[in-house]
């Protein structure tokens, strides 16, 4: 897995995005310094992201590991396809997830999407591209995006705690709707995937009682 040129510092883009906005800078100062929470990409990248949906991270991690056994410990199109749904429903998935994964694989197959080379395509393609397939949501495509293929300025702005953290940040009363968070995070274009990355290490601080805000917290 190829990592981008431009996470050897993080660091400059954080200052960067920062100073495209001050509201970011209480954010800034109370969030420690942080790595890019790189994943494996490709198909693999992506069924691995469904399937750790909506479980603890222990739960997933022990359900990817009998998935991975299950499939001879190489996670391709072909085995999860040449593997039926009963037997990855075995392995610990919900119908619904063992469904998604057939569907991710098919269209890799069908070459509806090419996981070798999605990388070339712009973020607004790619994202087109992973929607389209039954079980991907917006989402999961951007945050695919974002730490399977290390891509700079990506932001999934129906993210809750994304919401509630640019909330905090410009003092507003309510969280803002997707669109209205996604138009707010232009600003912050390059960098806007390094701006999610700082909301959310505020947000995980504040929520562990790391740091407090001015306002008490719902």
């Amino acid at each position: 897995m190829r990592t981008p040129f431009w996470l050897d510092d993080i660091e400059a883009a954080r200052r960067a995005v920062v100073g495209l906005d001050p509201a970011l800078e209480r954010a800034h100062a109370q969030t420690p310094p942080f790595e890019w929470r790189r994943r494996t990409g490709g198909f693999e990248g992506l069924f691995h992201m469904i399937v750790d949906q909506q479980v603890s991270l222990a739960s997933a991690a022990a359900i990817w590991a009998r998935v991975e056994a299950g499939l001879g410990g190489e996670v391709t199109p072909e085995r999860v396809l040449a593997t039926d749904i009963e037997r990855l429903r075995g392995f610990g998935l919900s119908i619904q997830k063992a469904t998604y994964g057939h569907e991710i694989a098919r269209a890799h197959v069908e070459r509806r999407i090419d996981f070798d080379h999605l990388e070339q395509l712009p973020d607004t393609e790619a994202t087109a591209r992973l929607t389209a397939i039954k079980g991907v949501g917006r989402w999961t495509a951007e945050t695919f995006l974002m730490f399977c293929e290390g891509r700079r300025d990506v932001f999934p702005a129906g993210d809750i705690a994304l919401q509630e953290a640019m909330r905090w940040a410009d003092g507003a009363a309510v969280r803002p709707r997707e669109k209205e968070a996604s138009a707010r995070a232009e600003i912050w274009s390059p960098h806007r995937s390094i701006a999610a990355h700082l909301l959310w290490g505020w947000y995980g601080a504040v929520k562990r009682g790391e740091v407090a805000l001015e306002e008490p917290l719902p």
